[in-house]
């Protein structure tokens, strides 16, 4: 990282099996060389989430994205076919489409007017004669695409790094809970135009953090949780669970609270509504079989995957994407996943459902958001202490039945430490995990994730 005096303290993580406890260095929150370590080693070598392949359904249709700091072009050129483009004009660096989405067959640089067909190939340059061998040079000055793109389920991945694996191979088995999203509805599902974009005054990892860790579901969340017992839902823990699933990926199953519109019934959602989850739940059983029936609907899952796409699979079905700005600062962008085809009364409760939780002005994220700023403030209280010790937060909760081979729940912080031990190993730190005393067989050996 240059010459000069490396900042980050060693170790990052403290894994101890003899105490059964797990530290996390509260640097890895503030530290801009781990930030920089971040967008170098994590962002440039892992697939990372784009969009969804339904946000540009037409032939010409095109959206901006910014990943890891890079403005890119996310686009379906004219013969139908998806692109990623660094949005940077090749002539001089001019970012090239100013428009935040629209249809267009050409991108035009304002600076110069070179002009770019959507496949990316150079379309004119104003006095090309003035190029000596201009149709050679032409040919080498198109739009730079990312090096890998691969389309899972209709999530759209791209990579900046050309050696990265297989997005299938990569995604493992959150690639199946990606499946089942697909499979909710015959016709599949679209998203519904519209981002909600908002800016958290908190490191990224903290929202991964914060999705991962159903402990904070009842104190934090305490309003939503009273509406539920007052509207006679039980709230309860029990059969909800945590999985890692490898490469960082994480996966709570939740079962204990919250109706899944067309799915799963609750009163509050009225007779008619369930008469028709009735029916798509026959449907369904037709065309699935009733256990893998079962695991579509009447499970709830928030799913992580590494690093930067977190998917509310619950009352509604929201995505959401991460992208680092500071330490201290992250953007989320996050879109609703509908089914294609649907009742207008069940699509209007569908959304009002989604926006009463986890819309940005829901009853469940405005607590999340005020929860990891206010972990972005506290852990100032412990920066540069003479007793580094007291630098470390704790996500050990759950290793004791971990030593035993139980299943994580959903209360545990089994899903969080997965995330963090690909963290440390993919920002390049030799130093950044010391493992005190074995790793138990049941750890070594996983566990499944079904």
């Amino acid at each position: 990282m240059g010459s000069n005096p490396r900042t980050v303290p060693a170790p990052m993580i403290v894994e101890d099996w003899d105490q059964l406890t797990f530290r996390v260095n509260r640097e890895a929150y503030r530290n801009a060389e781990i930030f920089a370590r971040e967008r170098g080693w994590v962002w440039m070598h892992t697939w990372l989430y784009l969009g969804h392949e339904t946000e540009i359904p037409n032939p010409n249709d095109f959206k901006v994205r910014t990943l890891g700091g890079r403005p890119l072009i996310f686009c379906r050129d004219s013969a139908g076919e998806v692109h990623a483009f660094l949005n940077s004009c090749p002539h001089r660096g001019t970012v090239l489409c100013r428009e935040n989405e629209g249809s267009t067959r050409l991108f035009q640089c304002f600076y110069h007017a070179w002009t770019f067909r959507n496949n990316g190939e150079l379309a004119a340059i104003p006095d090309a004669g003035a190029y000596e061998s201009s149709e050679e040079f032409g040919a080498s000055m198109g739009l730079r695409s990312v090096p890998r793109l691969e389309i899972h389920e209709g999530f759209v991945f791209v990579a900046f790094d050309p050696d990265v694996p297989p997005l299938l191979e990569y995604l493992g088995d959150a690639a199946d809970y990606m499946t089942m999203i697909e499979q909710q509805h015959v016709g599949g599902m679209t998203t519904l135009p519209g981002t909600q974009l908002y800016s958290v005054r908190g490191n990224w990892k903290l929202a991964v953090e914060n999705a991962m860790d159903g402990y904070h579901f009842a104190p934090t969340h305490n309003t939503f949780v009273g509406y539920l017992r007052e509207s006679g839902y039980a709230v309860t823990d029990d059969n909800q669970y945590a999985y890692n699933l490898g490469n960082g990926h994480g996966l709570l199953v939740l079962t204990g609270h919250g109706g899944r519109i067309s799915m799963l019934w609750e009163p509050r959602f009225g007779e008619d509504e369930r008469v028709r989850t009735e029916a798509h739940r026959a449907e369904m059983t037709q065309r699935l079989g009733e256990k893998r029936a079962h695991h579509v609907a009447d499970e709830s899952h928030i799913l992580f995957v590494f690093p930067n796409l977190l998917l509310f699979d619950i009352e509604g079905l929201s995505i959401r994407q991460l992208e680092p700005v500071a330490p201290d600062q992250t953007d989320v962008r996050a879109w609703q996943l509908v089914p294609r085809e649907e009742d207008p009364d069940t699509r209007a409760l569908r959304m009002k459902t989604v926006v009463s939780f986890v819309g940005p002005g829901g009853l469940a994220t405005p607590d999340d958001i005020e929860a990891y700023e206010a972990v972005q403030r506290g852990i100032q209280a412990t920066a540069g202490t003479v007793q580094p010790e007291l630098d470390y937060s704790d996500m050990s909760r759950g290793m004791a039945d971990e030593v035993k081979g139980v299943q994580g729940r959903s209360i545990d912080e089994g899903a969080m430490r997965g995330f963090w031990r690909q963290w440390v190993e993919a920002i390049g730190l030799d130093d950044g995990l010391e493992i005190h005393g074995e790793r138990p067989a049941s750890f070594l050996a996983g566990r499944d994730v079904r």
